[in-house]
């Protein structure tokens, strides 16, 4: 049998076969294009959808650009431009630099120093902390409460924060020798006063930012203080900060005062020394000249040094003179005496019957220290009667009381040049029964200031005149001399009742309870006070306010003085032991100082040199020409006559003697008691003049109720 594929020809089907696998090839290349096709068109998708969706971000993104600029330079223009100066540039107001002030004698009581201030530039600062606290190791004083505070305005990224003003130049040394970055100095004014403490409730002080903030310094500010400047302060490329002057400052006006260095001096050493000898609290003393109303001297303890006020407590700083309320006590009975006087309800010679020793008002009873028997008008204010003083005030009555209390300035103030002065306290007539006018009578239920006190007993050394004290001599600026006006206030007075009150007040000093004021070769005319204190609502045992006011000559008078010694302790607690002997050191070295010739046995006349020649000056004190008045170290030096050292102590007695080539040889210690060559006698060049000195002794008791 036959195969069936035996004898058939291969080539039609291997041509079959190669047709198929052609076809497949050719059909697997389409497919492969188809799908190389495919896949083209969906990357060129890909692509495009990739490319709208970057342009539409990149339109947004360019609209918002557009969008923003639109914002910052058109409708935030103006506050971007101020925000961008404030960033480089900072205005600073540099205060103008204060005017001097300085005594009657051109002694400079206050000047402007230039100081240094640290300041920082906190955005510079990597590490406040660090910073802090480099800067307070080199300033001494620097406590850890000042380095917190650095720290924290260095951590305000600022371009400007002070970190410690009124540098000394020993700490300004130590922060240059640092060379901390974004830390500096800059200048600024500092107020120096070069005598301390003296004075320092008359001038008061000044603040951080060179403003007034008491006494003088305060009130006249507007005065002294001169125009501020103004200095750019700018910030370059590298946040480096340096200043320019824009504006600069101006100096303000002198300040002339009526304060006598010298006498300022004396009252404040004897005041304090006063009070340390009787344990007392505090104190005040002033001296006015009666006539013009000038204040030579004003006094108060404890006091402070004004270059250092923030360092002591408010109390220290207080200007007792002005602002201490007290009850005068007996020194107020010259105004219940001024007021019977003036009103012809009493002679001098008139007798009172005080020999009861007491007077009684319902539950009330008022006694006298001492037990006398009948008084007269004289007697009872000589002898400091509390009973004789309220029979004379209560027929004097209490409305014409109260009109004399007004006249002599109570109740009002009187010397506006200081700020904080308190009128006092006095009450409506109207208000008063017979047991209140009783008590004003002897000086209580009525509240005076010290300066006011001095200046009514001034109106009776005058003649009458109620005059305002005054502190300020002149304002100079520049060629300009404002001078200030002496000032009436009102006549307190007539002239013949100031004359009667003004021989009693001699008898005081003489004969009764202020014989420790008694000045050799001077007739003084005073009057001493003790007021209990009122504490807790009830008149205290134990504390006392003892005070003295007067003037000296009593006849002529140059000064009135008066000394108020709060809560005295120990020796004794009257006006007569404890104030008397401080007037009486304050006034005598007052008369030496200022010239003033003894009206008891006088000796000769001292010839001062004048323009003409020898003269003789007989004018009162405060009408004498600055250039004849004494130098605050001392009396003046006449050659060839011998001027009165007693008093003195003994740098100053030796300055004297040498000014006239005479050699000193002293003796003990203490203040000049006895000069071997007298007074106004006349001298020889190389002489030895043999001082005595001798320490203060105990003034003697009282001899009545002070």
């Amino acid at each position: 049998m036959q195969d069936p594929q035996v004898g058939l020809e291969p080539e039609p089907f291997v041509a079959a076969l190669n047709r198929t696998e052609v076809v497949r090839e050719v059909q697997a290349r389409e497919a492969e294009e188809q799908a190389v096709r495919a896949a083209a068109v969906d990357w060129r998708g890909t692509v495009r959808a990739r490319l709208a969706v970057a342009g539409v971000a990149l339109a947004l993104w360019v609209g918002g650009i557009e969008a923003r600029l639109v914002v910052l330079q058109i409708v935030q223009r103006d506050d971007l431009v101020a925000r961008a100066e404030r960033q480089r540039n900072r205005t600073l107001t540099i205060a103008g630099k204060r005017g001097d002030l300085v005594d009657r004698t051109g002694h400079v009581l206050a000047y402007s120093v230039d100081g240094d201030a640290i300041y920082a530039e906190p955005v510079l600062v990597s590490s406040p902390g660090d910073t802090a606290s480099a800067v307070c190791r080199a300033i001494e004083g620097c406590t850890p409460r000042d380095r917190e505070q650095m720290t924290r305005r260095l951590s305000q990224r600022r371009a400007f924060a002070y970190l410690w003003r009124r540098a000394s130049p020993d700490d300004a040394l130590r922060i240059r020798q640092l060379g901390l970055k974004g830390v500096g100095l800059i200048r600024e004014d500092r107020r120096y006063y070069p005598n301390r403490d003296l004075a320092a409730h008359v001038l008061g002080y000044v603040g951080l930012d060179n403003e007034g903030l008491g006494g003088l310094e305060r009130a006249y500010e507007s005065q002294i203080s001169g125009q501020p400047g103004v200095m750019l302060l700018q910030t370059d490329a590298r946040n480096t900060a340096f200043g320019r002057i824009q504006q600069p400052p101006t100096e303000g006006a002198t300040l002339e005062l009526r304060i006598d260095q010298y006498l300022q001096h004396v009252a404040e050493r004897e005041l304090e020394e006063g009070i340390a000898e009787f344990g007392a609290r505090a104190g005040t003393a002033i001296v006015l000249e009666p006539r013009s109303g000038e204040v030579l001297a004003l006094a108060n303890w404890p006091t402070f040094n004004p270059n250092a006020f923030g360092r002591v407590r408010d109390e220290k700083r207080r200007n007792r003179a002005v602002q201490e309320v007290y009850e005068p006590g007996s020194t107020f009975k010259v105004v219940t005496a001024s007021a019977a006087l003036e009103e012809r309800l009493v002679r001098p010679t008139e007798m009172f019957d005080v020999s009861a020793g007491a007077i009684r008002f319902g539950a009330r009873v008022i006694e006298d220290v001492h037990r006398y028997g009948p008084l007269s008008f004289t007697d009872v204010i000589v002898k400091s009667s509390n009973v004789g003083a309220i029979k004379i005030g209560l027929r004097v009555g209490a409305e014409r009381l109260g009109r004399y209390i007004q006249q002599f300035g109570f109740g009002q103030p009187v010397l506006r040049e200081l700020p904080g002065e308190t009128q006092g306290i006095v009450w409506s007539p109207d208000k008063l029964n017979d047991s209140a006018l009783a008590s004003i009578s002897m000086g209580y239920q009525v509240g005076v200031t010290p300066i006011q006190m001095v200046t009514a007993v001034a109106s009776i050394a005058n003649g009458g005149e109620l005059v305002a004290p005054r502190l300020v001599r002149a304002v100079v600026r520049g060629n300009e001399r404002v001078e200030t006006a002496r000032r009436v206030l009102r006549r307190a007075v007539s002239p013949a009742t100031a004359a009667t009150l003004t021989a009693i007040m001699e008898t005081v000093v003489e004969e009764g309870t202020g014989k420790a004021a008694r000045i050799e070769g001077f007739t003084v005319a005073g009057k001493t006070g003790t007021a209990a204190k009122l504490e807790g609502g009830r008149y205290s045992k134990s504390d006392y306010n003892a005070s003295m006011v007067g003037f000296v000559p009593s006849r002529d008078p140059a000064i009135a003085v008066l000394v108020v010694i709060d809560s005295p302790h120990g020796k004794g607690y009257y006006g007569g032991t404890v104030a008397a002997p401080i007037f009486k050191r304050i006034a005598e070295k007052a008369l030496s100082h200022l010239g003033v010739a003894p009206t008891i046995n006088p000796g000769p006349r001292v010839l001062l040199a004048g323009a003409g020649g020898d003269q003789t000056d007989m004018r009162p004190v405060a009408a004498r020409a600055p250039a004849l008045l004494m130098p605050a170290s001392g009396p003046p030096a006449v050659q060839g006559l011998m001027p009165d050292l007693r008093g003195m102590c003994a740098r100053e007695a030796t300055r004297a003697l040498a000014q006239l080539g005479l050699v000193g040889r002293l003796v003990g210690d203490g203040v000049v008691v006895e000069q071997g060559l007298p007074p106004g006698g006349t001298v020889q060049t190389g002489a030895t003049c043999v001082l005595r000195l001798n320490r203060r002794t105990a003034a003697p008791s009282p001899g009545g109720t002070p």
